[in-house]
């Protein structure tokens, strides 16, 4: 479910202090010589009651870090681990960010979720190792670009809460310095990512992963795990091992498991794998490439976020990588179903240390189907037509597939000229779709029903919305060479327009 902005009070909350001291450390925010506000997303701003900040309130709350009223009062920086590419690390956390408050949106009656506002850029903390703590401008306005981008095309993203620039020039090895800095403040459902419960795992602490995992069911699924904690089988405490390449304690040594906590952590871990092979799908469905999809940048929620080198792939190509370090494409297009998959399992090998793994096998095991169904739902989705719920939607996500593998157009292109299942464009005869996988997909999309209204001007214009790196680097040359910010902000407009039309909306 894609929750949409409404307009709702400030209900500050302090959940993450329940977890304990063992899963973050309190820090403080950087200095900066500026704080020069670039972008402020005032419609998520109202939807968890702070739209009536004034500009200098706003500054002082997410340029200095000033608390928010009844918030937490000191910047936490989260401890987790994570395979970054698949080699484990223990050396990672909150390194140039930190955990700034916590709130609900949606009406007060209904509860509302749990939301975080974290960093990027905020400055050093315990796991910044050489790092200086410093997000560039440049790397801010991208994170800002992907996300409304997402967000239109309909995938659970974190959201671009705040981008100030903060006055400093730093050296950067990836583009030309010095270069200016910022400081990023980002809405998501959850800062906990699946790194978080590695991290415990890795040391053996058996409570810290029971506290977690009753945490997350609570705060993030609705749900309450348990009055309390069975008798454990033994009180032999769990040592970290060096076997396996994560470091985890071997099944053969765990003393950590009884029936209620395998319970809820097969609960939650049926959760993320849902909701993970739901992002996968979005993923393809959107062309949308992340890069680095370690889990250390997979949220318990299995909500997007943290964009470094992203990239929307033009053409459906498989092999498409957006990292220019991704050497192997681990992280390509067509593999990151794969990849998601894999950094579930890792979350199924920390939970080991408190469930039997035959509770967590088969939940592993409907990842696939799950991602499949989820890969119709999302296509057809974006292709605006009524699924028939039966084989006839797989034989129509195939031929699309083969079509768009053909590379002969866009996938921009493709959706908004196939909106609603009725191919729109200049001339009967135009190229793009001369291939004959196009004549199959037209004959297969003849059975399929609008699911959507075409009213909105966006569908009348000459051509879609996009989001590909050669418009982002000239909105960045714009800034970076003149202090322009008019095409950011015209980008940021259209793909708001484009949002609107995605809903039905005039």
């Amino acid at each position: 479910m894609i929750h949409r902005p409404q307009p709702s009070p400030y209900r500050p909350e302090k959940t993450i202090l329940a977890l304990g001291e063992a899963f973050y450390d309190q820090v403080e925010a950087a200095e900066f010589p500026q704080t020069i506000l670039r972008f402020r997303n005032q419609r998520w701003a109202e939807a968890v009651g702070l739209g009536g900040l004034s500009n200098e309130e706003w500054l002082r709350h997410f340029g200095r870090f000033e608390a928010l009223p009844d918030n937490l009062q000191q910047p936490l920086a989260l401890r987790y681990h994570g395979h970054q590419f698949r080699v484990y690390n223990p050396e990672i956390g909150d390194g140039r960010g930190f955990l700034f408050a916590q709130m609900r949106d949606g009406p007060a009656k209904n509860g509302g979720r749990l939301l975080d506002l974290g960093t990027k850029g905020s400055g050093q903390t315990p796991y910044s190792r050489f790092g200086d703590g410093r997000l560039t401008l440049k790397g801010g306005v991208r994170e800002v670009l992907a996300t409304e981008m997402l967000e239109a095309l309909g995938v659970e993203t974190s959201k671009s809460f705040s981008l100030i620039e903060t006055g400093e020039a730093l050296e950067r090895n990836d583009e030309p310095s010095p270069t200016r800095s910022s400081v990023l403040v980002r809405l998501q459902h959850s800062h906990i990512r699946i790194g978080t419960f590695q991290r415990p795992a890795y040391f053996g602490e058996v409570e810290n992963l029971r506290t977690l995992t009753d945490y997350c069911l609570e705060h993030y699924y609705g749900e309450q795990p348990h009055t309390g904690h069975c008798e454990e089988r033994s009180d032999e405490a769990i040592q970290p091992s060096d076997a396996g390449e994560a470091g985890l304690v071997p099944p053969d040594q765990v003393r950590g498991r009884n029936d209620e906590s395998s319970d809820a952590a097969a609960r939650l871990l049926g959760h993320v794998a849902k909701a993970a092979a739901k992002l996968a799908a979005s993923y393809i469905a959107a062309g949308f490439v992340h890069g680095v999809l370690n889990s250390d940048n997979i949220a318990i929620t299995a909500e997007s976020f943290d964009y470094g080198p992203w990239r929307w792939t033009p053409y459906w190509d498989g092999t498409f990588t957006a990292a220019y370090f991704d050497h192997i494409g681990l992280y390509a297009f067509g593999r990151q179903a794969e990849a998601i998959h894999w950094d579930v399992v890792q979350l199924a090998r920390s939970l080991a240390a408190i469930a039997e793994a035959e509770t967590l096998t088969p939940v592993l095991e409907t990842f696939p189907a799950d991602f499949q169904a989820a890969l119709v739902e999302t296509v057809l989705g974006r292709l605006g037509v009524k699924p028939k719920c039966d084989g006839r939607d797989t034989d129509l996500l195939v031929a699309l597939e083969t079509a768009l593998a053909k590379k002969t157009v866009e996938i921009d292109r493709f959706f908004f000229d196939w909106r609603g299942g009725r191919r729109r464009g200049p001339s009967p005869a135009d190229p793009h779709y001369e291939a004959e996988e196009f004549a199959n997909l037209c004959r297969l999309i003849e059975d399929y029903e609008p699911a959507v209204s075409l009213d909105h001007p966006y569908w009348s214009d000459e051509a879609p919305c996009s989001m590909h790196i050669d418009e982002v680097e000239v909105i960045w040359a714009r800034i970076d060479e003149a202090d322009d910010w008019s095409l950011f902000e015209t980008k940021i407009a259209a793909v708001r327009r484009m949002g609107e039309a995605m809903r039905g909306r005039p």
